[in-house]
C-alpha cells in the first residue's frame, strides 16, 4: 500500500498562515506610506508653484528655450507679469546657505550636513540673455528663488528671492488691471511660448 502523507501540525499551519498575514501587512503598510508620502511631495510642489505663479497673469514651466549656440537652456518657470517676463531658477534646499555674488560655488550647511554647488547666477544670466533674444521689447528678469526651507544668515546675494518675497516683490496688484497692463506684452508672449519645447527635466 502505498505511504499515506502525514498530516501537518496544526501548531505549524497557524504559525505560517499567521507569518504570511504578517508579512502581508507589513507589505501593505509600506505600500500606504509610500503612497502617502507621494500624495503629499506632489500636494506640497502644487503649493509651491502656486505660490511661484501668483504674481503672474500667465506662465509657463519646465521647458526648453533655445540658447542662440545650437543648444537649449532649461526654464524652471516663465512668467508673464505688469513688469514684463520674469525668469524663475527655483532652488530647494535644506539649511543655512552662504554665497555672494563673487564666489564661485554656495555652500549649504544642515546640522551635521554640508555641500556646495555652483554659484546660480551665470547661469540665470544665460537664460535671461536667451529669453531676451526671442522676447522683442519685452522687458525680461530673472530671479534665483530659494524655498522657505533655505537660510540666508549673511544676506541673500544679487537677484536671490525668498519665496515668500515673490508677492512683495512682484505684487499683481488687482487681477483686470494686471491683465490690461501685459496686453502691450501679448502678442511677444504668445511667440515667445510658441518657441518652447518641454523639457525632460519635467516634474510629475
Amino acid at each position: 500500500m502505498p505511504a499515506v502523507p502525514p498530516f501537518p501540525d496544526p501548531t505549524t499551519t497557524h504559525i505560517i498562515v499567521a507569518a504570511i498575514a504578517v508579512i502581508a501587512g507589513i507589505g501593505i503598510g509600506l505600500l500606504i506610506a509610500w503612497g502617502w508620502r507621494r500624495y503629499r511631495l506632489r500636494r506640497q510642489r502644487l503649493a509651491l508653484a502656486a505660490r511661484i505663479t501668483a504674481v503672474s497673469v500667465d506662465h509657463v514651466r519646465d521647458v526648453l528655450v533655445p540658447d542662440g549656440n545650437g543648444g537649449v537652456l532649461h526654464l524652471d518657470f516663465v512668467l508673464l507679469t505688469p513688469r514684463g517676463i520674469l525668469i524663475i531658477d527655483l532652488r530647494d534646499v535644506a539649511g543655512n546657505v552662504f554665497g555672494s555674488d563673487q564666489m564661485s560655488e554656495w555652500t549649504v550647511m544642515d546640522g551635521a550636513q554640508r555641500f556646495t554647488f555652483i554659484n546660480p547666477q551665470s547661469a540665470l544670466y544665460d537664460r535671461v540673455a536667451a529669453v531676451r533674444a526671442l522676447a522683442g521689447s519685452v522687458p525680461v528678469e530673472g530671479r534665483i528663488v530659494f524655498t522657505r526651507r533655505a537660510m540666508f544668515p549673511k544676506g541673500l546675494p544679487r537677484f536671490t528671492l525668498g519665496e515668500d518675497s515673490m508677492l512683495s516683490d512682484y505684487p499683481l496688484g488687482d487681477r483686470e488691471a494686471a491683465e490690461k497692463a501685459t496686453g502691450q506684452f501679448r502678442g511677444y508672449w504668445e511667440s515667445l511660448k510658441g518657441q518652447f519645447s518641454p523639457s525632460p527635466l519635467r516634474k510629475p
